[in-house]
């Protein structure tokens, strides 16, 4: 039976060797130290999940604070203005009466000799200044007309057939309607068709 091969024999440094093995390993300098790479292997990568799931807090998500809100009201549409009433028919028996001198009439205007501009000024002045007062019967003159005048150009006018013709109109307006209840035709006494019966409303009704 052969015997085992013998081991190999420990090679001895010289001196020269390990003087030269100091000086060289004198001169090395030792490396900074890495984070060790590990890469898994294939049956690792196959058990590992595509992505690490989130952890799940019991917090609520933050979010962007919301914008305060105004607590100020919102401006109120204006009020609606009251509609002015419209002229009512003159009363037959209170016509009746002041024809017959049983209702006393409180202010009388006579428009006569007035142009229209003037003559619209003054109506409405004299029913105002009545209607404060609490008058409520008055007579307005305007006139039935007459031959055609000439004014300073010499062009022919008839302003007190215009104001007869006019008044009616001007008593419809919103700001004398709101104090006017009605009108008619006077008696011949008072002026006949040149002349007008004005009621006037009671200062708490004209609102």
């Amino acid at each position: 039976m052969s015997k085992p091969p013998a081991p190999p024999r420990r090679r001895h440094l010289t001196k020269e060797d390990e003087a030269l093995w100091e000086h060289a390993a004198s001169t090395l300098k030792p490396l900074r130290g890495k984070k060790s790479r590990h890469h898994p292997s294939a049956a690792e990568a196959d058990e590992a999940p595509p992505f690490a799931p989130k952890a799940k807090s019991g917090k609520k998500p933050e979010t962007a604070p919301a914008t305060a809100k105004s607590h100020a009201k919102p401006p109120s549409p204006p009020a609606p203005r009251p509609k002015t009433p419209d002229l009512s028919t003159f009363d037959r028996k209170a016509a009746r009466r002041l024809r017959q001198g049983q209702i006393e009439i409180e202010a009388r205007i006579d428009l006569h000799g007035l142009r229209q501009h003037e003559a619209h000024g003054a109506l409405r002045r004299f029913l105002l200044s009545c209607f404060a007062r609490g008058l409520r019967w008055v007579l307005v003159i305007t006139g039935k007309g007459g031959p055609r005048a000439r004014d300073d150009d010499g062009f022919g006018i008839s302003e007190r057939g215009v104001l007869r013709k006019n008044v009616p109109m001007w008593l419809s307006e919103p700001e004398l309607r709101a104090i006017v209840v009605s009108f008619t035709t006077a008696a011949i006494p008072h002026g006949g068709e040149g002349a007008l019966y004005i009621q006037l409303r009671k200062p708490d009704r004209a609102r």
